[in-house]
C-alpha cells in the first residue's frame, strides 16, 4: 500500500514540474471542460488564485528544488495587489494566504512572507460582525444593488477552511482577538451551517441590521435543504483542523458526526456525487474535489486521535481516507495523461450555473483545489503531518 500511495506521490511531483512552465505566473481557475485537461485563468483575480501556489510549495516541500520555490514566490506581488484592493477582500484570504505567504515563512523562515500572512490575518479578521459573532462571507460592490443587499449578513461554510489563519496569526502573535474571531465563526457555523442531523447549509443569512438568524440556504449545492458535497468536505476538513489546532474535542467529535453522514451518503465507489442528496432523476455528476477534500480532512481527523493515544479512531479514518484517495486515483487521475495541466478530472465547481449559464466545465472540469488537496491528502496519507493550515 505504501508504495502505491509514494507513486501517486511522485507522478504529482512530476505533473507539477512539468507543467510550471506551462502555467507561469498565471493562477489557474477552472478546467476548460470534461476533456480538455487545460486551465482558464482569470483576467485579475479570483478567490481559487492561490491553490496552485500551494502546489508548488508542496513541491518544494518534497523535493527542495529551488525552482518551485521560486515559482511561489513571484506570486508575491499579487499577493500584495490583493491586500491594497479593497473588492478582492473576502473571507477567502485564508486560502490564498495560508497556501502562499504563511507557506513560504513556515518552509523558509521567510519575514516578509510572515508580513504578509499577518495582515492578510488582520483583513480578515476585520470582517467579524462583534455582535452577531460571524466573517462576513462576500464584499458587497457598488454595481449590483441586489447582490449588495443579500451579502450583507451571510456566512458559507468554505470559511471554515479560511480560519488557520486566523489562529496561526494568534500563534504568532499572541494576540487574543485573532482567536476570538475564529472561534466564534466556528461556534456560529457550528449553531447555524450544521443541520441536527449533521448535514449542512452551504450558506446561512443574517439580517445585517439585528443580526437575528434568517434562514439557511444554498449557493452551489442542489437546493437550500440539500447537501452540496463539497460543502461537507469543507466542514469535515475545517473542524478537524480547529481541533488540531486547538486541542478542543468538540470539534473533533463534529467532524466525526459530518463524517458518518458522508459515509451514509456516499456511493458505492467512494467518490462523492456533487450534491449528497441529489435526487435520482438528475445528472448524476461526480465532484472529485469533494473527495479530495473530504480525504485529506479525514488524515487530519486520524492524525488527531492517533496524538491522543485512540488508535482504533485513528485507524479507522486512515482506512476511509485511504479509500477515498485510492478511488481519485483509480479512475480520476491525470498525472500519466499527455498534455494534462491538472491531477484530477471529474470536479464540480457548480452544477446550478453550469445549467443557468449554459457552462458544462462548471459541472465536470478540473479544478485547482481538487487538486491541491488531493496532493495534501495523499503526503498525508504517507505521514507527512506539518503543512501550510
Amino acid at each position: 500500500m505504501m508504495n502505491d500511495l509514494e507513486k501517486i506521490k511522485l507522478n504529482i511531483v512530476d505533473s507539477v514540474v512539468r507543467n510550471a512552465p506551462i502555467i507561469g505566473l498565471r493562477n489557474p481557475m477552472i478546467g476548460a471542460g470534461a476533456d480538455k485537461h487545460q486551465w482558464i485563468y482569470p483576467e485579475e483575480y479570483f478567490w481559487t488564485d492561490s491553490f496552485w501556489t500551494g502546489e508548488l510549495w508542496l513541491a518544494y516541500m518534497v523535493t527542495g528544488k529551488q525552482e518551485l520555490k521560486n515559482m511561489a514566490r513571484m506570486r508575491n506581488a499579487h499577493l500584495q495587489k490583493i491586500l491594497n484592493t479593497p473588492l478582492w477582500l473576502n473571507h477567502d484570504l485564508g486560502f490564498e494566504f495560508s497556501l502562499s505567504a504563511v507557506a513560504d515563512y513556515k518552509l523558509t523562515g521567510n519575514l516578509k512572507a510572515r508580513e504578509l500572512g499577518l495582515r492578510a490575518a488582520e483583513a480578515l479578521r476585520s470582517r467579524y460582525n462583534w455582535n452577531g459573532e460571524y466573517i462576513v462571507a462576500w464584499t458587497a460592490g457598488a454595481e449590483d444593488k441586489a447582490h449588495a443587499e443579500s451579502v450583507q449578513g451571510k456566512i458559507i461554510i468554505d470559511c471554515m477552511q479560511n480560519l488557520p489563519l486566523l489562529l496561526w496569526a494568534y500563534e504568532e502573535t499572541n494576540i487574543e482577538s485573532f482567536k476570538q474571531v475564529a472561534i466564534g465563526q466556528a461556534e456560529t457555523s457550528l449553531k447555524y451551517l450544521v443541520r441536527d442531523d449533521f448535514s449542512t447549509y452551504h450558506t446561512f443569512d443574517f439580517d445585517p441590521v439585528t443580526n437575528k438568524p434568517l434562514r439557511g440556504c444554498t449557493h452551489q449545492g442542489y437546493s437550500d435543504e440539500s447537501c452540496w458535497s463539497r460543502g461537507q468536505g469543507w466542514a469535515i476538513h475545517g473542524f478537524a483542523q480547529v481541533a488540531m489546532m486547538t486541542g478542543d474535542p468538540r470539534y473533533a467529535e463534529l467532524s466525526e458526526k459530518l463524517t458518518e453522514y458522508m459515509l451514509d451518503k456516499i456511493t458505492d465507489d467512494m467518490v462523492p456525487i456533487w450534491d449528497y442528496l441529489l435526487p435520482e432523476h438528475e445528472t448524476q455528476f461526480k465532484d472529485t474535489s469533494a473527495g479530495s477534500l473530504t480525504s485529506a480532512g479525514l488524515y487530519i481527523l486520524s492524525e488527531y486521535f492517533s496524538k491522543r493515544g485512540q488508535k482504533d479512531k485513528a485507524e479507522y479514518y486512515q482506512i476511509i481516507a485511504t479509500q477515498m484517495l485510492l478511488a481519485l486515483h483509480q479512475n480520476y487521475d491525470l498525472t500519466q495523461q499527455e498534455g494534462a495541466q491538472g491531477l484530477l478530472s471529474n470536479s464540480a465547481s457548480s452544477v446550478p450555473h453550469s445549467i443557468q449559464r449554459n457552462l458544462p466545465n462548471l459541472a465536470n472540469a478540473m479544478l485547482p483545489y481538487g487538486d491541491y488537496y488531493y496532493f495534501e491528502a495523499t503526503l498525508r496519507s504517507i505521514g507527512h503531518t506539518k503543512f501550510f493550515w
